[in-house]
């Protein structure tokens, strides 16, 4: 990072967004440099700070060495895009702040359309069990830079989002893993070729000592890697390799596709870190996953009942519907431009599905004819109709809970989505 003449010392330095990302910037940067903040809703910033808080007025007049933005922020879409646009050289983001702070520190960066939370959780619990100090950060919801007492031997295992990354300039990693390519966000990116671009920066960014972890099955991905000199070793992850250690898993929680491919990636990441399958194997036998990740609330003989309130595109919840048979499933929300559904045609017969929100016609629509549904303006009203269906129904049966949309037309996030899912379907776990 030296050679970049890059550092935080005596800069004057605008933050923009108050969240988790940009407090964490704002606390780690103010005591050695001049930090202002800009907020679009100004309720967000502590009265205590308020000191600090600009104009929009007083933007043409100050002179920033860098800006921070924080990574929901559409540089495009906001208040001060017009400065940000002539100003874009200077964005930064708390991961480049991270990189010229700890240069030398060990990073595993996970990235990918589905799965990065649960594959670095996952990951983080082997390297735990490993007797590693591992630190768990970034876009699963603990900002890196308040990490405190970090050591020269300290692994990071950092779950990245398409934000962050397009966003960064300095920011590498010796580890970097893309999981999955689908098009996604593509409301913020404007084209797959740009949102797959911005993944694969972490890739392009490496030396000849780094390692990229690629999803092998992805045609978009094959062709980047063949369309750029990469330094790094590159690693293309095979699921079917790993077949005889899927067989020594006994967890439900890795009975899908999905789940398994994000195992294939912490096994290949173990090989290269030295560390024994048999922890790899222990840790996934014992995973409780994350909330409203595919996480089961319910289980018994008749009934299986899975939140994955989190799933906000159809290609996270196609793993499932394929891994499971008499499915009453529940999905909703804002759908995501450009979403395809993509489900082969011998499983649509085991599925009843009970769509709900805004876009429920684009939804409906999406799905293939031999799906039963019901629509529905509300999740509560979806519920309360799958209640009437389900209690006729003798046998076995799945509840899914996969949206397959954003949750913002009726909850603040998918954590509030979830929680309200859990707290209604409580009248079926009584009575079945």
């Amino acid at each position: 990072m030296n050679d970049r003449k890059v550092y935080f010392k005596n800069k004057k330095i605008l933050i923009y967004g108050f969240g988790k990302s940009g407090i964490s910037c704002f606390n780690f940067l103010k005591k050695k440099n001049n930090c202002k903040i800009f907020d679009d809703n100004k309720k967000n910033i502590p009265f205590k700070i308020r000191k600090e808080l600009i104009k929009i007025s007083q933007f043409p007049i100050i002179n920033f060495d860098y800006i921070v933005l924080s990574p929901g922020i559409d540089i495009k879409k906001c208040k001060i895009s017009n400065y940000l646009l002539k100003n874009k050289s200077k964005i930064i983001t708390e991961l480049d702040i991270f990189e010229v702070s700890y240069p030398k520190i060990n990073k595993i960066t996970i990235t990918g359309t589905n799965g990065k939370s649960t594959t670095s959780k996952l990951l983080y619990e082997v390297l735990k069990n490993n007797k590693i100090d591992v630190r768990l950060t970034g876009n699963i919801g603990y900002p890196i830079l308040m990490e405190k007492k970090i050591k020269k031997n300290t692994i990071f295992v950092i779950e990245a989002s398409s934000y962050q990354l397009d966003y960064s300039k300095y920011y590498r990693s010796k580890y970097s893993v893309i999981l999955n390519l689908n098009p996604d966000h593509l409301e913020r990116h404007g084209t797959y070729k740009n949102y797959a671009k911005a993944k694969f920066k972490i890739v392009k960014s490496q030396n000849k000592n780094d390692y990229a972890f690629l999803d092998k099955e992805n045609k978009f991905l094959s062709r980047l890697i063949k369309n750029n000199q990469l330094k790094s070793k590159v690693i293309k992850v095979n699921y079917l390799k790993y077949i005889k250690y899927f067989r020594q898993i006994d967890n439900i929680y890795f009975n899908n596709s999905s789940n398994k491919k994000n195992l294939s990636f912490v096994l290949a990441i173990a090989k290269v870190l030295n560390i024994n399958f048999k922890t790899v194997i222990n840790t996934a036998n014992n995973f409780k996953g994350l909330n409203y990740r595919q996480q089961i609330i319910h289980k018994s003989k008749k009934l299986l009942i899975i939140n994955d309130s989190k799933s906000t595109s159809f290609s996270s919840t196609v793993p499932l519907l394929e891994s499971y048979e008499n499915i009453y499933w529940i999905l909703g929300g804002l759908a995501k431009k450009g979403d395809r559904f993509k489900l082969k045609s011998r499983f649509c017969s085991n599925i009843k599905a009970y769509v709900y929100g805004k876009d429920r016609n684009f939804l409906i629509n999406s799905l293939p004819s031999k799906i039963f549904y019901k629509s529905s303006l509300t999740l509560k009203k979806a519920i309360n109709n799958l209640k009437k269906n389900i209690y006729n129904d003798k046998r076995k049966k799945v509840i899914l809970f996969s949206p397959c949309a954003a949750s913002f037309d009726q909850f603040n996030n998918f954590e509030e989505r979830g929680k309200f899912f859990n707290k209604s379907i409580k009248q079926i776990f009584k009575q079945n």
